[in-house]
């Protein structure tokens, strides 16, 4: 394995704007902006958010206030949304009230804590009403809304960030008929996670266009010597090529291996970790990234050639065209308002009907890794995913198109392997687009 100096001395170009699309030629040396230029960009885009999404949101969801309370270092996930940049957690108790007034008023942003909270004006005098809980029920009797939505949630864990206390104390601090007004916002919270706006677009296809370059240096012979590197060894040098960037992973990356002849119980080849790589294995990476408030989640494979060989054998081809293939039946069942469950359903039909074996596990993307919106499928839930699975699809959404197929190499004597891909990827209303394409041909690693 090469060291780490040498692989990243070349990483010197830097982002020389914010606009979409801004990003070096040689995509794996690009790095982040300047600290303060990123704080203006995640303050600035919240404020497009709040501008141009919400509204909408909340009346899609029949919400007229909202509610988003925390405490310091017990933080709502959505709340954290909220926050300017220079804020990593709540203060104190921090309570944020959306008051959505009409198409022609706008919304009204107040913060009921002892501060202002960026664009939420501070509206809690303590001198004058030291109970915090009664400035805000005094403010809520005089909006008298329809519901009061707050972030409590069954069925998704990101939409389910208000404290038992903090709810025990709100419905304390209510009237009566205020009390019986509080309601779910789950419609709300996911429809904020998962709903970009254009430059998000353009910015987490900027992530994955990283992460893809990242991948296509990893699974190269500039990193990985056959007979030598271990799968950990790689797992590593994507976590220190991302720190020499100014980025993070937001999970430890899996290395893995299929080989000729290692099988698991049920004959199909064995997912090995920690052991070193070797020429003819399949290689398999999980690799995610966090990029300017937005997250990546990417698997893509490798072949490694045998000593004195440098061109694929031709099964490779055959085999990367089935994983494509149960890519684009997925993505080809997307439609407005669909669940997950029944994008699953007509996907693996789909499969089924072509004699495509394998599994579908895909999942939101955008402000999470694992993100709020409908969950497609999981590796031990084929048949459905009852709660996430019912949530209906969205426009301007994305997604972690995340599956493996099926196929026998001819060479490997009948034993199975899993073509396990995940590809970024936005759904606009009508049609999936991957956010930096998709893995269409294996990576080869040479053997010395």
């Amino acid at each position: 394995m090469k060291t780490l100096g040498a692989l990243c001395g070349a990483v010197t170009l830097m982002l020389l704007a914010l606009s979409p699309g801004a990003v070096a030629a040689d995509r794996a040396d690009y790095a982040l902006p300047s600290l303060a230029t990123q704080e203006a960009l995640r303050d600035s885009t919240l404020e497009r958010r709040i501008e141009q999404l919400l509204p909408s949101l909340m009346r899609r969801a029949g919400i007229d206030v909202w509610l988003l309370i925390a405490r310091e270092y017990n933080d709502d996930p959505v709340l954290q949304t909220f926050l300017p940049a220079r804020w990593p957690t709540a203060r104190r108790r921090t309570i944020l009230l959306i008051h959505d007034r009409g198409p022609e008023a706008g919304l009204e942003t107040l913060a009921f804590a002892r501060y202002p909270v960026g664009r939420f004006k501070a509206a809690w005098d303590p001198e004058a009403e030291p109970d915090q809980w009664a400035a805000l029920a005094a403010k809520l009797e005089a909006l008298d809304p329809r519901v009061v939505a707050v972030n409590r949630s069954e069925n998704f864990a990101l939409a389910d960030g208000l404290s038992s206390t903090e709810y025990a104390q709100l419905a304390a601090a209510l009237s009566p008929a205020l009390r019986g007004r509080l309601a779910s916002a789950e419609p709300l919270a996911v429809g904020w996670l998962e709903t970009r706006l254009p430059e998000e677009r353009a910015r987490h296809g900027e992530a994955v266009a990283l992460a893809h370059a990242l991948l296509a240096e990893g699974l190269s012979s500039a990193v990985v010597t056959p007979g030598e590197t271990r799968t950990d060894d790689l797992a590593w040098w994507f976590l220190e090529a991302l720190r020499d960037r100014g980025l993070t992973s937001w999970f430890h990356p899996s290395v893995s291996v299929q080989r000729v002849g290692v099988t698991d119980e049920s004959g199909e080849a064995k997912s090995l970790y920690n052991v070193v790589i070797e020429p003819g294995d399949l290689v398999h990476v999980d690799f995610g990234l966090r990029y300017l408030g937005l997250y990546t989640d990417t698997q893509q494979m490798a072949y490694v050639l045998p000593p004195g060989v440098d061109r694929a054998p031709p099964w490779l081809a055959a085999a990367m065209a089935r994983g494509n293939r149960l890519q684009d039946l997925l993505t080809n069942a997307f439609r407005t308002g669909r669940s997950g469950n029944a994008v699953l359903r007509a996907a693996l039909g789909a499969a089924a009907a072509e004699g495509l074996g394998g599994a579908i596990y895909t999942h939101p993307l955008g402000l999470h890794g694992h993100a709020a919106g409908p969950t497609i499928g999981m590796w031990d839930q084929q048949g459905g995913v009852p709660g996430p699975g019912d949530y209906p699809l969205y426009p301007n959404t994305a997604y972690a198109i995340e599956l493996y197929a099926s196929y026998a190499p001819p060479p490997w004597g009948g034993q199975r392997v899993r073509i396990k891909l995940e590809e970024d990827a936005f759904f606009d209303g009508e049609a999936v687009t991957y956010l930096d394409g998709r893995q269409t041909a294996f990576h080869l690693i040479r053997s010395p």
